[in-house]
């Protein structure tokens, strides 16, 4: 079966959501409407090809600059206002935004969500209008021939099959489109499906922001994965065009630049509070199932509800296949040699020094043009490059005992001669003790003789594992011999859940509270601090707990606020009276602590 034949027979299917409005193209269209720019160091940025101008043959040519340069296409100019106020009146909107962004985290996280709309002003970032300028010219290319374009290749790598896709939108829109955390021109995503040699799906994975390694993949049998058939089913992200396993709104959380000292003294709270106090649920997966951001983030919301277009078999409109170059086919002949030879970003360069509002670079390359680990490590990028095809697990496992059961036998032998050694050096010893001239050499002889003892001690404990080892690779080999495999989960740390449906259907006045408690906290200091500025630290207490309770009425945590709230300040009480009373307590304890040791001493006296 040839590559593209064996891309289309398990080419996946992309649900997107209501309301999205770019969807997978082809990339000669989009360049023909862009322009080519160069901005190197401390410069400012220099158009070297036209709009209307530029060819993928003109994209591949060779650009020599210095370091820190960077190559970027320009799709489209924005639109004033009034225009992309004019485009929104063109286009309907169909999308159905769900309530409670920010509703569905607390006062802490809403602080950062303000603070980092600041970052997003002090940073570079895509002008607005630019998403209305991008569909309108997108709606002109479908309008005159639509079509819906992959892009696939197929790697064969340590017994697997790798059927890399991957997805070009002329325009990430998440941000101005759907509230989400950046928009950026130009979009590419990427899906593995990854067969055994017999042509049998084993594995799929899907780009999702942040994710990476094992958290990116499903097994064939997981019963998350949605399937048509032999075509895995995805859920794209509105605007952000990330892919999901499973339906639904994914609260997205966003750290806060330079927030890592600050989220770690938060995690020192939260371990204190759930473990020494015993407050609130006690998980011990609770570290493993979250991000170690989750503690001081910006909540977003990416809608992948595939309520919308469905491309691929079995939905409304078809895919058009298109093969890219292998993994080192440099070859400029090739139909889509830009993969290769082109490093530059395939939009708007914004500045932005976190790059979320940067475009990204092509299918083989990062933005700084290093090469992807998709690109060269599919297997690696999903963390497939430690499992064995299924057909070379056993075999594998046979060859695995072996070298345990060699390794076990070389360190028997060793420790028959090390245990000789110790009695030989035992025996030295001995005759020692009583030459006093052996002194020096006595007590450097016995730190020999107990760093041996050691080492023969570590090779007792090896061994004793390796015994267990080969005893549960007998167990595993009965295992996979007889068809029964690991749960499909067990290899995810961190899975992505879509939200709740209460939590999606937060009330109205819930999601007005959150979008003015922030607003009123500072406009309440403000008033204090002009009203009775000797007590703005009093006002500021006050304004932060009534707001907090009015957080937790609309939450329906009052409850649990009460409780904390007691909590807290009876560890406040208890390190108040400690403070003021601090050393009566410590005379208090020593004499509690002499009559402990003496009535102890007594009763052991007495039998």
């Amino acid at each position: 079966m040839d590559d593209l034949t064996l891309l289309r027979r398990f080419e996946p299917v992309v649900k997107y959501a209501q309301g999205e409005h770019f969807f997978p193209m082809d990339v000669d269209r989009y360049v023909a409407e862009s322009s080519l720019w160069e901005v190197r160091p401390d410069q400012p940025p220099v158009r070297q090809v036209l709009e209307q101008q530029l060819d993928l043959a003109q994209l591949i040519a060779p650009r020599p600059a210095p370091h820190g340069t960077v190559h970027y296409l320009r799709f489209v100019e924005s639109l004033t206002p009034l225009e992309a106020a004019r485009f929104l009146a063109r286009h309907e909107r169909t999308f159905r935004r769900s309530r409670g962004r920010l509703a569905r985290v607390g006062l802490a996280s809403r602080v950062v969500d303000a603070l980092f709309s600041i970052t997003l002003i002090l940073r570079g970032r895509v002008p607005g209008g630019t998403a209305a300028a991008a569909a309108d010219a997108y709606g002109r290319f479908q309008q005159a021939d639509e079509r819906y374009v992959y892009y696939g290749r197929v790697v064969r790598q340590n017994g697997f099959i790798c059927l890399h896709y991957t997805f070009f939108y002329c325009m990430n829109d998440w941000r101005s489109s759907f509230h989400g955390v950046n928009d950026h021109e130009a979009d590419w995503e990427q899906v593995m499906i990854y067969l055994s040699e017999d042509l049998t799906p084993q594995w799929v994975a899907y780009a999702s922001h942040d994710f990476s390694g094992d958290n990116l993949r499903r097994r064939w049998d997981d019963p998350e994965l949605h399937r048509a058939d032999e075509h895995p089913i995805i859920f794209a992200g509105a605007g952000s065009h990330a892919s999901y396993f499973a339906s639904g709104e994914y609260m997205h959380e966003v750290a806060l630049p330079f927030s890592g000292p600050l989220t770690r003294a938060l995690r020192v709270v939260e371990k204190f509070w759930r473990d020494t106090l015993k407050q609130g649920d006690v998980d011990e997966d609770d570290d493993h199932q979250r991000p170690p951001s989750a503690m001081l983030v910006v909540p977003f919301v990416d809608y992948a509800r595939g309520d919308g277009l469905t491309i691929g078999p079995g939905g409304n409109k078809a895919w058009e296949a298109r093969l890219l170059p292998g993994i080192h086919d440099a070859s400029p002949d090739h139909p889509q040699a830009w993969a290769h030879h082109y490093r530059g970003l395939w939009g708007l360069f914004a500045r932005d020094p976190i790059a979320g509002e940067n475009a990204p670079a092509g299918p083989k390359y990062n933005r700084d043009g290093s090469v992807r680990r998709s690109w060269i490590d599919p297997l690696g990028w999903a963390g497939l490059d430690k499992v064995s095809p299924p057909d070379e697990a056993l075999p594998a496992l046979a060859e695995r005992r072996t070298a345990i059961e060699a390794r076990l036998a070389a360190a028997q032998t060793d420790i028959a001669a090390r245990t000789a050694q110790l009695r030989a050096m035992e025996l030295d010893a001995a005759a020692m003790v009583d030459a006093p001239h052996f002194k020096s050499v006595h007590a450097a002889h016995l730190k020999l003789m107990a760093e041996l003892s050691k080492e023969i001690g570590r090779l007792h404990d090896q061994t004793a594992v390796d015994y267990a080892l080969l005893e549960a690779l007998q167990r595993y080999g009965d295992r996979l011999a007889q068809g029964r495999r690991l749960p499909a989960r067990s290899h995810i740390t961190l899975a992505h859940q879509p939200t709740s449906e209460a939590t999606e259907q937060l009330g109205r006045l819930a999601e007005a509270w959150a979008a003015l408690s922030l607003g009123l906290l500072i406009l309440g200091f403000i008033v204090v601090m002009l009203v009775a500025p000797h007590f703005w630290a009093n006002g500021l207490v006050s304004l932060v707990a009534f707001i907090s309770f009015m957080e937790a009425l609309f939450r329906r945590e009052a409850n649990e606020l009460i409780q904390r709230a007691a909590v807290w300040l009876s560890v406040a009480a208890v390190a108040v009276l400690i403070y003021q009373f601090a050393l009566p307590l410590l005379v208090v304890g020593v004499i509690a602590l002499g009559v402990f040791i003496i009535v102890d001493n007594l009763r052991e006296l007495a039998g």
